[in-house]
Parts: structure tokens; C-alpha cells; sequence
């Protein structure tokens, strides 16, 4: 090699388009790729995969390949990484753990350099082929232990932990009795010591713990415990919450009163299908006050069921990072709306979506740190390794992997960042409950063995 770079074409927005559409996969498939063969040289381009279930009867995440593939053009129109361009592959992991393992194959076929911002709950079927072939996973959504167990692994968020430890907070400055549904899986199995961790701050009881199927039509036995679970526990109390309005920041401090009851639930997209049945079987008991974390619970889903009218009105939530309409995520919606094409399989407000820009963010500071001729997965993991640090622009704080970055929490040694953020849905909208993120890495140390 001679040292010069080849450039390289890019197709139009509609060429491409028309090629996928002939081929019958416009969808998560093989038109994911950006085209390009296997990486080894300055000249060649960098192959990475980014994976999710879509058209299943669970949880389907398409707008995480999207969203990969439209930071591939923004980078691709840049000029790529150092001059080479980058080439996404997107598979379709069906919530199906012979698929995701069919996944990590493929990213290793291809020579994928990493597996970046993805959707699976089946880290035992994936992460092994990854390790084997020694391929990083950056940015997973934190639905498996694995994640947050395997070297290999580098999550940007605090995954469920997280997210249940910090709901459990925010609900016990305000909830008496609480009730938690979650889906009847081994990755929901965790769940509820992890809510408990979080009440247990407030001094509350452990939740009510109401398992369901992920892939129900009608959840009005689930809504029915859930309801019993929550009970009546009293009147109103003002404890923790602005002006008395309801809306909890997440303190646990004055948890004397009793509080009304609470059910939170965990369903992913069947969620608002949980909900529906829950509102049929209430009654009109305004002290059992609803909640769920974000993913579960987002801003077009308030939107599609009435938005200032929606029964989601007054819901709390958790979330990783902050509201979509903060200022930090202004570059990420630019280049949705210049190289997004009007995909509309990106939600802005999507965690998942969310969550693929920052493991793309991490992956590009990696890879422009790294000699154009020499970028590879075993490279891309030792600069990980040695810490290699990624300002993500007040999105999160600064992520970086060395062993003093990881925080002791049994069964997740690989967190790096425990922060999470309380919204609430407030005349149609989830607005931010308080200023800045709220820390519970103390709370998953401090939690009790099941």
C-alpha cells in the first residue's frame, strides 16, 4: 500500500432508498449495510454492528439500527474516520436468543470491529461469540447480566439497575404500598430486588412483585393484583413533592406519612397495553397513582393516547439521560433531521435511540484516537482498557472503563455510570421533576441479597 486514500462513493439518499425497496429490505437487513468489505487496511472500511428486535410480538427497538445508520452518513459524509469510511451492519435479533447469537456470528464474519448501541435480553446467547472473537459491546441497552459482567462489555448507563433502583427512589418520597410489573423472563427475574433496593431508602416495604407475559393482549388479571398489590394506603401526602402537586423529585426524606399506593410497570412496548387494562379495573381510586421507567413510558406514547388528556397524565418515570427536548441533544436531532431521511423508525425521545447515539459517540472518540491503519476490535478494546475517556456533551458524565471507573456493585461490575434522571408527565409532557441527574451507585452497593 502506497499510503493514499481511495475515496469513496456514496450512493444518494435515493438510490439507496430504491435499491433496499427492490430488494425487499428496507427494514433491519442486509440494506443496513453502508457499503464496504472487511477492515485491515487505511484504505478499507471500518465494519461495526449495531443490533434489535423488530417485528416481533414483544419489545421491537427498530430505531437503534436506524439511528446507527444515519450517524454512519452524517460520518460518511464527513469525510468518514480518517478517511475511511464507516460501514454499519444492523441484524434483527427477534427477541430470540438463537437469533442473537446468529447476530454476533455475523459480527464476527464480517469482522466488525464492534458492536455498538444495541437491543437484547439474551446476553448468555450473544456475548460468547462476541468474547471468542474478540469484539467490544459498546452501549448496550443493559436488559442482560452479561453486559455488566463481561470484559468485553462497556455500557454507557446503568442499564435496569439503574432504572429500578432510581424508580424505587423516586416512588418511596411519595408511595405507601407499591406494586411492580414486570415481564415473566429471566431479565425480569432481577427486577424487583432492584425496585426494592430504592424503596428500602425511603423506608418503604418491598413492592408487590406481579409477574406478566411480555407478549399479552390483555393484562386485567396482572391489573387486578397490581391493584391489590398498591392498595389503599391512606391520603395525599406532600412529602418530597413540588408544592404539593404531586410530582416527586425523589428525595426520600419525611416518609412518615403513608402515602397513596403506587404500581409501577416494566413492560416495554406493552406497557400502555398494561395500562389500558389497569384503568378498566380502578375505578376511580385516585390514591393508586401509576409509574414505569423510561423506554416504557415515552413522549409519543403520552402523544398517542391524548397528550394533555392522556390517563398517563401525573405518571412518573425514570430515565438514563435528560428530557429529549434538552438543549445537549440539539446535535443528535440534527443529524436525525439531515441524514434521517424521514425515517420514521427514529423516535428522538426513544432511550434506545438515545442510547446509540452515545455508544456511537464513544465509538467515533475511540477510533479517531487511533492510527488509520492499525483500527481493529483488539485495538478498539485496549484503548477502552487504558481509558480512553468520552465527553458526551453533559449527556452523561464523561465515560471511561479503567478498573478505578467501575463501580462496586455486586452482580454489575461493569457500571461506570449509575445516574439517573425523574420526569414526570405533565400536561402532556415529560418534563424534568428536578435539575441534573441523581446518583443511585450507592444505592445498588447498598442492596440486599435476594
Amino acid at each position: 500500500m502506497n499510503g493514499r486514500r481511495r475515496p469513496f462513493l456514496r450512493p444518494t439518499p435515493t438510490a439507496r432508498v430504491a435499491a433496499c425497496a427492490a430488494a425487499g429490505t428496507l427494514l433491519i437487513s442486509g440494506c443496513g449495510i453502508l457499503s464496504g468489505s472487511s477492515n485491515g487496511s487505511r484504505d478499507e472500511p471500518i465494519t461495526i454492528m449495531t443490533w434489535a428486535p423488530d417485528d416481533t410480538n414483544a419489545t421491537n427497538m427498530p430505531g437503534m439500527p436506524a439511528m446507527a445508520q444515519a450517524y454512519a452518513r452524517w460520518v460518511n459524509d464527513k469525510g468518514g474516520i480518517h478517511g475511511r469510511e464507516l460501514r454499519v451492519l444492523t441484524c434483527n435479533e427477534r427477541n430470540d436468543a438463537i437469533a442473537a447469537a446468529q447476530c454476533a456470528r455475523r459480527a464476527a464474519d464480517e469482522k466488525a470491529v464492534a458492536v455498538v448501541g444495541s437491543y437484547s435480553q439474551h446476553g448468555r446467547s450473544f456475548m460468547s461469540p462476541l468474547e471468542a472473537s474478540g469484539i467490544p459491546y459498546i452501549g448496550g441497552y443493559g436488559l442482560s447480566e452479561e453486559e455488566f459482567t463481561s470484559p468485553f462489555s462497556y455500557p454507557v448507563n446503568g442499564g435496569q439497575a439503574a432504572l429500578l433502583a432510581g424508580n424505587g427512589r423516586q416512588l418511596a418520597s411519595v408511595c405507601g404500598a407499591v406494586s411492580l410489573v414486570r415481564p415473566d423472563t429471566i431479565a425480569g427475574d432481577e427486577l424487583p430486588e432492584l425496585l426494592d433496593a430504592g424503596l428500602a431508602e425511603g423506608n418503604r416495604s418491598p413492592a408487590a412483585d406481579i409477574r406478566a407475559p411480555e407478549d399479552a393482549s390483555d393484562y386485567t388479571r396482572q391489573a387486578q393484583q397490581a391493584l391489590t398489590g398498591a392498595g389503599s394506603t391512606g391520603t395525599d401526602t406532600d412529602s418530597g413533592t413540588d408544592s404539593g402537586t404531586g410530582v416527586t423529585d425523589g428525595t426520600v426524606a419525611d416518609t412518615t406519612g403513608s402515602g397513596p399506593g403506587c404500581v409501577t410497570a416494566a413492560l416495554g412496548k406493552r406497557t400502555n397495553t398494561f395500562f389500558d387494562s389497569f384503568r378498566r379495573v380502578q375505578e376511580d381510586d385516585s390514591r393508586v397513582r401509576i409509574a414505569s421507567i423510561l423506554g416504557s413510558v415515552r413522549q409519543s406514547l403520552v402523544d398517542s393516547t391524548g397528550g394533555r388528556d392522556s390517563a398517563l397524565e401525573g405518571t412518573y418515570a425514570t430515565g438514563w439521560y435528560p428530557v429529549a427536548d434538552d438543549p445537549r441533544w440539539k446535535p443528535m436531532h440534527k443529524i436525525v433531521h439531515d441524514y434521517a431521511f424521514d425515517d420514521n423508525r427514529i423516535d428522538i425521545a426513544d432511550p434506545g435511540v438515545q442510547t446509540t447515539w452515545i455508544a456511537y459517540t464513544v465509538l467515533r472518540s475511540v477510533l479517531t484516537s487511533l492510527d488509520p491503519g492499525k483500527i481493529s476490535a483488539h485495538a478498539v478494546r485496549t484503548t477502552l482498557d487504558r481509558g480512553h475517556a468520552t465527553d458526551t456533551g453533559g449527556l452523561t458524565p464523561k465515560l471511561r472503563w479503567r478498573f478505578q471507573d467501575l463501580l462496586p456493585i455486586r452482580d454489575y461490575p461493569r457500571i461506570v455510570n449509575a445516574n439517573v434522571t425523574y420526569q414526570v408527565v405533565k400536561d402532556g409532557k415529560l418534563v424534568a421533576v428536578r435539575q441534573g441527574f441523581v446518583d443511585v451507585g450507592q444505592t445498588l452497593v447498598n442492596r440486599k441479597a435476594a
